[in-house]
């Protein structure tokens, strides 16, 4: 028999599109995907169960279907529906409590992957150049989706002390961006004009979503011969990327806003429909983030197909052209050069 995989929140787009291609593993014999809502995406063979994991009787489907891989997916920053704030830290924290406590009993259960971020290392003027995943933060994120992953991987560190006998990956995934991305930070940069913080040019790294979905599989099952898939690892594209340049290659302008009135960013963005614009995205975007991808590559055994650059251009080639498309732009510097007088442009 192969692996019994199921899988939380495949009602997103991410957590279907990582069904769709686990099931297709020689490895894997079933796949049974859970969420509260019912899935508007397609998820191939896979068994679909409607159950909220907040509730206990998720410990009756790890029982009845045998499972002994699960895969927490359900943890995002984003409601499903008209769900608000509220429903979605419920689902990340105490739901994420309901599932470790129904794998805890499930004696059928060998792996656990949870999908993380790299915001639990927050986002301060004074962090290190670059985080390794045992560096702890700076300044401990106080609210949104990152403080729920901070909770989140508290609880997970618990069930594996209790549990030494599962394999535990906990995935932390820097910003994911591709064309299907649903992500604040995502709804952020589809705005027509991106708020920024006057005087700050952060570093940021993105992941593609083609890559989480590789790097999830690869944790899922068995770890090959030479790597190591259980433990806590940073999972980002290559490289770094400005905000100033993400926003050249989007094509929008910014509206640089003084520190003391990031607040009123906040606001707007969320009155602008940009959901769980939390205090932590605005440091994010203020400070920025970078982490050190090493274990990734030579412990897990990833390479990610997509640069940092590569991915946001593929985000951006999905989004259309901005206001100031690169190329126009560049056209009209060209013009407005030609057009000055011989060594006026050297000045």
């Amino acid at each position: 028999m192969g692996k019994v995989v199921l899988v939380t929140g495949v009602a997103r787009k991410l957590g279907s599109r990582f069904v769709r291609r686990i099931q297709h593993d020689p490895e894997v014999d079933r796949v049974i995907g859970v969420d509260a809502e019912v899935p508007e995406h397609q998820l191939g063979n896979a068994e679909f169960v409607r159950a909220d994991i907040r509730h206990p009787m998720i410990a009756k489907v790890l029982a009845q279907h045998a499972v002994d891989t699960v895969v927490h997916m359900d943890v995002s920053g984003t409601p499903l529906g008209s769900g608000g704030r509220a429903q979605v830290k419920e689902t990340n924290v105490i739901g994420t409590m309901q599932l470790l406590g129904a794998c805890q009993k499930a004696p059928t259960v060998r792996r656990l992957v949870v999908k993380s971020t790299t915001s639990v290392y927050g986002s301060a003027p004074r962090d290190p150049a670059v985080f390794t995943e045992t560096m702890p933060p700076k300044s401990l994120p106080s609210g949104g989706f990152a403080k729920d992953a901070v909770e989140v991987e508290g609880y997970v560190r618990g069930f594996a002390r209790r549990r030494p006998d599962v394999a535990v990956a906990v995935l932390r995934f820097a910003n994911i961006l591709g064309p299907q991305a649903d992500s604040p930070l995502a709804e952020y940069f589809s705005l027509p004009a991106l708020p920024t913080v006057f005087g700050y040019d952060p570093r940021l790294q993105f992941v593609h979503e083609d890559d989480v979905t590789d790097v999830l599989v690869l944790a899922s099952l068995d770890a090959r011969r030479g790597t190591l898939n259980s433990g806590t690892f940073n999972i980002a594209g290559d490289g770094v990327l400005l905000l100033s340049q993400t926003a050249r290659r989007l094509g929008r302008p910014t509206v640089p806003v003084l520190l003391p009135a990031v607040t009123w960013v906040g606001q707007m963005l969320r009155t602008a429909g940009v959901t769980d614009f939390s205090p932590e995205q605005i440091r994010l975007l203020t400070h920025g983030r970078v982490v050190d991808t090493t274990q990734m590559r030579e412990t897990l055994g990833f390479a990610p197909r997509y640069s940092t650059a590569e991915t946001f251009c593929d985000f951006a080639r999905s989004r259309g052209p901005g206001l100031l498309p690169p190329d126009r732009l560049a056209r009209t510097v060209d013009a407005i050069a030609a057009a000055l007088p011989a060594g006026a442009n050297r000045t």
